[in-house]
């Protein structure tokens, strides 16, 4: 199972979400305007509420032909039939989960530098997200922004996809791409919107 086309990659924070809809109704409209990526990243919830949210977005997902990638916890995806994973620095490496999951999931991983995009690369990492390219509240603890020289060097020292995250507005997106990025990777920018869905037809038509 090797990495399958997306250009736009979506992080979920169902405290980001406007309008208080649930995290599923606000995941449905983003996979109605278009996104073909979903990463559960609800960092709170124990393993129980984290697997039963996950079994309704691999539902979701399905139905929506998207792919489906869980943060850090390789157990969960593997247990709903996830498509990958999706890791930290902080995370088990990622040469070891590789040996345990061999082919059954894609990888994913962050990077806030050309060393650790390397080190993911090598580790056998499927695709990295490098960032925060801008300043950004949620990425604030990763540190100053790695700015659009960073990318461009990262991606063009590694093969694997790069893409870019960390404050990404929609008029910055092509920015990000001609410095070599694959796609972007957003939270707030989407669900963060007034109209979830039409955000992201926008952005997804703005990628292709």
């Amino acid at each position: 199972m090797g990495f399958k086309s997306f250009r736009l990659y979506l992080i979920t924070d169902r405290k980001l979400i406007t309008r208080h809809l649930s995290l599923v109704t606000a995941v449905e409209k983003a996979l109605k305007g278009g996104v073909k990526a979903i990463q559960l990243r609800e960092k709170d919830l124990n393993t129980r509420e984290l697997l039963k949210l996950a079994h309704k977005m691999r539902a979701l997902t399905d139905k929506y032909k998207a792919q489906l990638f869980i943060n850090d916890r390789f157990d969960i995806a593997l247990a709903v039939g996830a498509d990958g994973v999706h890791l930290t620095q902080n995370s088990i490496p990622v040469h070891a989960v590789r040996n345990t999951v061999k082919k059954k999931l894609v990888i994913g991983v962050s990077t806030h530098s050309l060393k650790e995009a390397k080190g993911a690369e090598k580790g056998g990492a499927d695709f990295i997200t490098l960032g925060p390219v801008y300043r950004t509240p949620s990425k604030l603890k990763y540190g100053a922004p790695v700015g659009l020289d960073t990318l461009r060097k990262v991606t063009g020292k590694i093969t694997i996809p790069v893409f870019a995250i960390g404050g990404i507005k929609g008029d910055e997106i092509n920015d990000v791409m001609e410095a070599g990025a694959y796609g972007v990777a957003m939270i707030s920018e989407i669900f963060g919107a007034v109209d979830i869905r039409e955000k992201a037809r926008k952005i997804v038509e703005l990628l292709n």
